[in-house]
């Protein structure tokens, strides 16, 4: 990466195209170098109807930006023996048994929901027949006031897509590994995530409540000429993520965030600024502390699953909580060997690369172009001024 100077105009350039082709209504992007702040914007507007403009402290709803964090409370589960890699989840959650189509019930260890490989999948991952959609399964992020006893309910009466272990699926997984590890701390998900994160770090503006509603962004979806406001139960198209049946979207209610009925979804529950959680990435970085051990650190970012799988694309493994970038020249990427990252829905991107000594932490309010179109590889080609 170049000069802080060189880096401003670069990204800036990204940015301002992004929002004048009205492709993301508005951002914050953060850059850390080894330690140090290399690049600070808020940009276009947190609220277009309302001409509000985004600011630094912008509050976005994380969507899948949460599960890094809920993946270091179950591994600081883990390093105090509250909770093994190798548990079966009917350890924590005795009536969670879903089934394979043959009507055997495999176990499902703690490991296969930290990886995404259970068998599990999402509903916006499904063909519209299919059992999460005539169970009504939630991906956490729609269905306000619903509890998690119900969800995983639904959720164990669709049958596996694969045995346990067999195949990378992204997935509720992590809503499941939530729930588990609520039950072995003995404490609700939310002030396990407090206790073992968020209070460490500092991170005031994060949780599975939206603690100043005031300065929440706006989310908006996708649209021609420009990004449509998001309404309730509005059903998001999702064309730019692969393999995916026909017609596939993604269902939104943004009041779900307000509703403190609403279940913490470990996969999709939290809200955040992006200062906070630059505090969160930067202690990844750095090896942990205060919150983790450096080998805890060190097994969440190995490769758990392979290449074949293609997290994020050829070259692209999965460790505990996010993609690990394997063979960069399969990947045709600009980050390092062993860079990790990943995105959420709402129109969120980060990574991690150790190597340079650099976090980056993207939120957009504009689902999905934010998390994994034009505006993110552009981003990304500028940073590393590839």
């Amino acid at each position: 990466m170049a000069g802080k100077s060189s880096l401003q105009g670069r990204v800036d350039a990204v940015v301002d195209r992004a929002i004048d082709e009205r492709r993301i209504v508005g951002a914050v992007i953060l850059v850390a170098q080894d330690g140090a702040e290399a690049y600070r914007r808020a940009a276009g507007l947190a609220d277009r109807e309302q001409g509000r403009p985004m600011e630094e402290d912008a509050i976005f709803r994380l969507s899948s930006i949460t599960k890094p964090m809920v993946a270091a409370a179950a591994m600081r589960l883990v390093e105090k023996g509250a909770m093994r890699l190798d548990d079966p989840v009917t350890r924590w959650l005795p009536d969670f048994r879903p089934r394979l189509p043959n009507g055997v019930t495999p176990t499902i260890r703690v490991h296969h929901l930290l990886t995404h490989t259970a068998g599990l999948s999402y509903r916006f991952r499904e063909p519209a027949d299919s059992p999460y959609h005539c169970l009504n399964v939630s991906d956490g992020l729609d269905q306000p006031g619903l509890s998690i006893e119900e969800n995983l309910e639904r959720l164990a009466a669709a049958p596996l897509l694969s045995e346990p272990g067999a195949t990378w699926r992204y997935s509720l997984g992590m809503d499941v590994l939530g729930a588990a590890a609520a039950k072995a701390a003995g404490a609700s998900l939310p002030d396990l995530v407090d206790e073992f994160v968020l209070t460490p770090l500092g991170m005031s503006d994060t949780g599975f409540a939206v603690r100043d509603p005031a300065r929440l962004a706006t989310p908006y979806a996708d649209g021609a000429p420009e990004p449509i406001r998001m309404t309730e139960d509005i059903a998001v198209p999702i064309p730019t993520i692969p393999d995916l049946p026909p017609g596939a979207a993604a269902r939104f209610s943004p009041r779900r965030a307000l509703d403190p009925a609403s279940y913490p979804s470990g996969g999709a529950g939290m809200a955040a600024s992006v200062p906070d959680f630059l505090r969160f990435l930067e202690a990844i970085r750095g090896g942990g502390a205060p919150i983790l051990k450096s080998e805890t650190v060190a097994r969440m970012v190995t490769d758990q699953v392979g290449t074949q799988a293609q997290t994020q694309g050829p070259g692209w493994g999965f460790g505990y909580g996010w993609a690990v970038l394997v063979d960069r020249s399969a990947a045709g990427a600009p980050q390092s060997a062993g860079a990790i990252q990943w995105g959420g829905v709402y129109g969120h991107s980060w990574l991690i690369d150790r190597a340079r000594g650099l976090s980056v932490a993207a939120f957009t309010n504009t689902a999905v172009e934010g998390m994994n179109g034009a505006f993110v590889v552009a981003l990304r080609k500028a940073i590393y001024g590839a």
